[in-house]
């Protein structure tokens, strides 16, 4: 099972601060600002500075939460710290800012969480690989060691995933927990690992150093359904099913705020992106703003144009979680996700989707 998030994956890379004029989570949960004009709503984002997560921040640069009608109260989850779906689940915040998988994971243990708008059709992670390693696929894994962000993760799963799909039993190869960021490189660079699974900007950091290259990619749409055998749908925007049922208003106008803002990624560059974005997100101690910008250039194929939970990416999410051993033969998969808000606001908006959409009753 998924521990955590994915989200955990890049926490070493961008070891930013958290003053980055973020509002602190309060405000009554879906009530009105102080003001009394526009709903509040607290979002806690699951490492709100990664690129993996950059809609939930570039919405607010933009001015889009307030343009349609939301007080949004954006916070982030911090190593160490409750999970932002665990925070959402539990009541701290209203929305999470996490992994559509989670949905799956809470319904598991007799909670019901849904995907109100889906962000990226892949996972976002690349398996980097150490030059001379030899390994061209998961296949060639056997007998080597590879390199996850720490046993029983998000990328542990999915490594045992992509191993299982090249029939590799988990004692035909060794997995090591190595962090991220420079830790991961470290165990690249050293001859720890044959291959580690991380995120951008660490990838970035890799070729640049000219120690490996990307053998398995999971941080496009495209490379996640050749990889996983369909589109994995991943960062959205998850919320407790009472809470939607009783905010949709709410609900409607976070969505209505996140599909323009995907809409507005998919008709600018990686550099225009950049440039919206607080610098310190883009530019620090680990990671060059030119460096930001070739990463997200690489990458930005991740990301969906309107919002819309893909067809069939809840049967592929479902599969690895299978295949891992989650107990999933009860799940039902229509209560995990909906896609009612992303449509209402593409047609409002007058947006053509380009999504072919989950059928939520299937």
């Amino acid at each position: 099972m998924f521990k955590r998030s994915l989200t955990t994956t890049l926490a070493g890379a961008l070891a930013l601060g958290l003053g980055f004029g973020l509002t602190a989570c309060s405000g009554s949960s879906g009530g009105s600002s102080a003001g009394g004009s526009l709903p509040t709503v607290r979002l806690m984002v699951g490492g709100i500075d990664k690129q993996i997560y950059l809609p939930y921040q570039l919405a607010q640069q933009l001015g889009f939460y307030q343009k349609y009608g939301v007080k949004m109260v954006l916070s982030t989850e911090t190593d160490g710290g409750v999970g932002a779906e665990d925070a959402m689940a539990s009541g701290q915040v209203d929305m999470a800012g996490a992994w559509y998988v989670h949905t799956i994971d809470f319904q598991v243990k007799g909670k019901a969480v849904e995907d109100i708008v889906n962000l990226s059709g892949a996972p976002g992670e690349r398996e980097m690989c150490a030059n001379g390693s030899g390994v061209h696929s998961p296949a060639d894994w056997s007998g080597k060691t590879v390199g996850v962000t720490d046993l029983g993760s998000g990328t542990d799963t999915l490594t045992q995933f992509l191993a299982g799909q090249s029939n590799l039993k988990t004692t035909q190869y060794t997995r090591v927990g190595v962090g991220a960021g420079a830790t991961a490189v470290a165990a690249l660079q050293n001859g720890k690992t044959a291959c580690v699974m991380t995120t951008q900007p660490t990838v970035v950091a890799i070729q640049k150093k000219n120690i490996g290259y990307s053998a398995v990619d999971l941080a496009t749409t495209t490379g996640a359904q050749q990889a996983m055998g369909g589109t994995w749908p991943s960062a959205g925007v998850l919320a407790r099913a009472d809470w939607v049922k009783s905010h949709q208003d709410a609900a409607q106008k976070v969505v209505d705020a996140l599909v323009a803002t995907m809409h507005w990624i998919d008709t600018h560059s990686a550099a225009d992106i950049a440039n919206a974005l607080p610098p310190s997100y883009v530019s620090n101690s680990t990671v060059s703003k030119d460096d930001y910008i070739a990463a997200l250039t690489q990458d930005k194929g991740q990301f969906l144009p309107d919002g819309i939970m893909p067809a069939n990416g809840p049967k592929t999410v479902l599969a690895t979680e299978k295949l891992v051993g989650v107990k999933t033969d009860a799940v039902k998969l229509g209560p995990t996700f909906t896609n009612t808000f992303a449509i209402a606001a593409n047609k409002a908006e007058g947006f053509t989707p380009t999504t072919t959409p989950a059928d939520s009753n299937g």
